[in-house]
């Protein structure tokens, strides 16, 4: 599993911005693509489990939002878990933990107990996944990190583009229960990208020079120092807001239009014409972000970013049939993959490296009331 080194951002070594990055890049595309695009894509199941358990929109939504909680709410475990054991371990048992969880749903025979398996065991395993590989990209890429940050969070919507069609055949062809067998199995590869997640060395010299030093130092497994930055503080309370509505639309889009009377496969259309444009406004956000002129400013991008999301959900409250509805995916897309490219990036511009293990944990955290409630509030 390789050396466990300190992942609290050691000074002297320089972040490579490329190199062995691409491939911890590409381990965190995969990543970010189950994360984000998982407790939507299962959103297709839902008129199964509403026909099979007796129940309701707003008690399916449940799943979704326990899957978005644990990936945000366990921030802070997951914060001391990489500063005590180091990116690569964590990682390869978050998958594991994430395959499990959705393997035993598929056995499962009350709408309870798919909230323990595919929405708190799988939630779980795949925060213990996704935060280390944002900081070990953070590790790797300093000039390039806008670029990077686009290019990883485009791993959501490429991911939801082909999970939502292809959780309409599984449903068609094994159910959900063989559905949740399958995409259980899909999971392990979070294993997989765990293996790529090298930890960056300092050079033998500064190693040497260092190692004295460093036996000085305790080191902290959350930094709350944090709320000490006041930029901090307003980022969280801005972030939790945000994401109060931010997954609304995304989770209830389908099952909308399938109200409306459109069929199953045209309704999961809409998720993949969302998750179709936010592939392109992801990377050509963090492209723009990176700009001289720019990066300084990202900030004010990101609140133009967050202001063009609220607005493009009242007007899209407005879509009465499936043309509207296509408009406002269209919109949303955009809006969703300027959020989604910027949050991160901001936030490390905020803390720096050295706290950005700790802060996003912290971040999580606040905003992980919000992700719970929303879904669910919106299906009353």
């Amino acid at each position: 599993m390789g050396a466990v080194v300190a992942d609290d951002g050691p000074s002297g070594i320089k972040a490579p911005d490329g190199g062995w990055g691409w491939a911890v890049l590409f381990g965190c595309f995969i990543i970010t693509g189950f994360s984000y695009a998982f407790p939507k894509a299962v959103s297709v199941f839902f008129k199964e489990l509403i026909r099979e358990f007796g129940i309701g929109y707003s008690d399916t939504a449940w799943i979704s939002s326990i899957l978005l909680a644990m990936l945000y709410g366990t921030g802070p475990l997951c914060s001391v878990c990489v500063n005590r054991f180091g990116c690569r371990p964590v990682m390869l048992v978050g998958g594991l933990f994430a395959s499990m969880g959705m393997v035993i749903a598929s056995f499962c025979t009350s709408i309870v107990q798919i909230y323990l398996t595919a929405g708190v065991i799988t939630g779980l395993g795949l925060a213990l996944n996704f935060q280390p590989s944002l900081i070990m990209l953070n590790r790797y890429f300093d000039k390039r990190r806008p670029l990077a940050n686009g290019l990883s969070a485009a791993g959501s919507p490429v991911f939801l583009c082909a999970l939502s069609p292809l959780g309409q055949i599984l449903q068609h062809e094994y159910g959900w229960r063989g559905g949740f067998l399958i995409l259980g199995g899909m999971l392990l590869n979070c294993c997989v990208c765990g293996a790529l997640m090298r930890p960056l060395e300092p050079p033998k010299k500064a190693e040497a020079t260092k190692e004295p030093a460093e036996k000085k130092v305790k080191k902290k497994l959350l930094d709350f120092s944090v709320f000490k930055d006041s930029g901090f503080v307003i980022y969280a309370l801005a972030a939790s807001i945000m994401v109060l509505g931010l997954f609304v639309p995304p989770v209830f889009v389908v099952s909308y239009a399938k109200d409306l009377g459109y069929q199953d496969t045209k309704a999961a259309f809409l998720l993949t014409i969302l998750g179709f444009i936010d592939i392109f406004a992801r990377p050509v956000c963090g492209m723009v972000a990176g700009l001289k002129w720019v990066r300084p400013r990202c900030v004010y991008l990101f609140s133009f970013a967050m202001i063009f999301n609220g607005f493009t959900d009242l007007m899209g409250s407005m879509s009465a049939d499936y043309s509207g509805l296509v408009v406002f995916c269209i919109f949303f897309g955009i809006s969703y993959g300027m959020v989604g490219a910027l949050q991160f990036e901001v936030l490390m511009a905020i803390v720096g490296t050295q706290k950005f293990s700790s802060a996003i944990g912290l971040v999580l955290l606040a905003e992980a009331m919000a992700v719970l409630i929303g879904p669910p509030s919106a299906g009353k």
